[in-house]
């Protein structure tokens, strides 16, 4: 049966806005945080959920079979789930299963507390989601095998001591880990900028003649 929603246009326009929040707010398959890859929630994250699992997901969106996953092949894998999310929140609406949502349906839906209508715009729909995309577009498409052997590397480096599990103490231990890297680059960097003879200093402005 085809889905309709039986509302007025005000409501029609909350619950758009109300979904389409949430499609923004949906990771990239290959970009999941460590703590999301504990699919079982016992506090631990084993190599098959943190690298097996991400290469098969990376394997789903590579729909020919190449072992790379391009521009297009990303669209689509997520258009399929916006589709499918979409879905979802359609179906929790309609109670009665009837294929449409009543105003009584639509007014009975569970509050979104704690999301504006600007509460993407800093994530992955505002500018830091749009600096992302140019940097995965920069970089072309995205090999398989080399996302399984980043994954692999990071496991490693958060695994210390190498039982094939990483636990939460672990994972504390690599993010101030990482986080302290990106402290000395961002040092460094400044150190280099602050240099005699850098070329981010103003050039010497010219004697009057």
């Amino acid at each position: 049966m085809k889905k309709t929603m039986m509302i007025g246009g005000a409501a029609a326009l909350a619950l758009s806005a109300a979904v389409g929040g949430a499609a923004l707010a949906q990771q990239a398959p290959a970009e999941r945080s460590p703590a999301r890859a504990d699919a079982n929630r016992d506090g631990q994250i084993t190599r098959a959920e943190f690298v097996d699992a991400r290469v098969q997901r990376l394997k789903a969106i590579d729909t020919d079979g190449d072992g790379t996953i391009t521009r297009a092949e990303r669209a689509g894998a997520k258009q399929a789930r916006r589709a499918e999310r979409l879905e979802g929140r359609f179906d929790r609406l309609d109670t009665d299963r009837n294929g449409a949502i009543s105003r009584t349906e639509f007014q009975a839906r569970p509050e979104r507390g704690g999301r504006g209508p600007g509460a993407d715009r800093m994530g992955r729909g505002g500018p830091r989601g749009e600096r992302m995309a140019a940097r995965r577009e920069a970089r072309g498409p995205l090999v398989i095998a080399e996302a399984e052997a980043r994954a692999t590397e990071a496991f490693a480096r958060m695994d210390a001591n190498s039982d094939g599990a990483v636990t939460v103490a672990e994972r504390r231990a690599a993010r101030q880990q990482m986080r302290q890297v990106r402290q000395e680059r961002r040092a460094e960097r400044v150190a280099r900028r602050a240099a005699p003879g850098s070329q981010t200093q103003s050039p010497p402005t010219p004697g009057s003649e």
